[in-house]
């Protein structure tokens, strides 16, 4: 019971950590290129990458052995464009809206898993993701005549986010997690630290405080997450994302002044309700391809 409330507080505080990292990447995005804050970000999150790979048996060696190299390499440049892309919609769409929407990505992973990995998508499932698709929609409103194009931003991002979550279950099947992990901190800082002098900008000190604070939430949340995992099923730990969601959302409408309107709320609620219980079923159909 200790390891499980442990767990938790190791998840909450990830979901806390991660969301006040969205809403200082929404302030830097708006100041500097988006490449050169990927760029930096990417940085830290390589000393920790490197850091913890040291740490495993085998060291830094086993953790480079990968059995699938190109899908490693795909699953690390995916991940970098996502970063990208991502603080671009902060920026671009706001907060809340890039969240409401991402919350949809675990129904876009199951539609991606189904028909990639050949994973079996249940009755339940499908009605699940309909009902969130649904959500989707009543958040962009496509009636809308005066409906702006950037909306396709987040879109893009969730489903770039889902694409790479699904190489992820496939690079699972054959490689171990601390090699997956090594891969996309050390694959994106190369690709970073090549893209991101292009955009170099001199960083005023009155951000230096802010761009600290953004290398600190990053390592920090990817900390707190890797414990969370080590104590409670990912079944318990992913719907914890959607406190990130509620806390991003509550930075943008409080911090930045962005609207929350009823269909953005209604259509979130959808969206966090369909997105759990297909997290769940999935979980339960995972338990009984084990006993089987």
């Amino acid at each position: 019971m200790r390891s499980q409330s442990l767990g938790l507080t190791y998840a909450i505080s990830a979901a806390a950590v991660f969301a006040i990292q969205d809403g200082v990447s929404k302030h830097l995005g708006s100041t500097y290129p988006v490449p050169l804050v990927t760029m930096f970000r990417y940085w830290a999150f390589a000393l920790f990458v490197i850091w913890l790979a040291s740490r495993q048996q085998g060291g830094l060696r086993a953790a480079a052995a990968s059995k699938r190299p190109w899908l490693q390499l795909t699953r690390g440049c995916l991940l970098a464009f996502q970063f990208g892309i991502a603080t671009f919609s902060y920026v671009h769409v706001g907060l809340a809206q890039t969240h409401t929407i991402f919350a949809a990505t675990p129904l876009v992973v199951a539609c991606l898993s189904a028909v990639g990995l050949g994973e079996h998508v249940g009755w339940r499932r499908w009605i699940a993701i309909s009902i969130g698709f649904a959500g989707v929609l009543l958040i962009i409103n496509p009636a809308d005549i005066s409906l702006d194009a950037k909306i396709i931003i987040p879109l893009i991002f969730t489903l770039t986010y889902a694409i790479y979550s699904v190489l992820t279950r496939l690079s699972a099947r054959t490689d171990t997690p601390a090699t997956s992990f090594f891969y996309i901190g050390v694959v994106g800082t190369v690709i970073m630290t090549v893209i991101g002098p292009f955009y170099w900008t001199p960083i005023a000190p009155k951000d230096w405080f802010s761009m600290i604070l953004l290398l600190a939430t990053g390592t920090a949340g990817h900390y707190l997450i890797i414990k969370a995992y080590d104590l409670l099923s990912a079944v318990v730990v992913q719907p914890m994302s959607y406190i990130q969601t509620l806390l991003v959302c509550m930075i943008g409408v409080f911090v930045y002044g962005e609207l929350m309107t009823s269909q953005m709320l209604l259509g979130g609620i959808i969206i966090i309700a369909a997105g759990s219980f297909t997290i769940w079923r999935e979980a339960k159909a995972a338990g009984r391809n084990q006993r089987l």
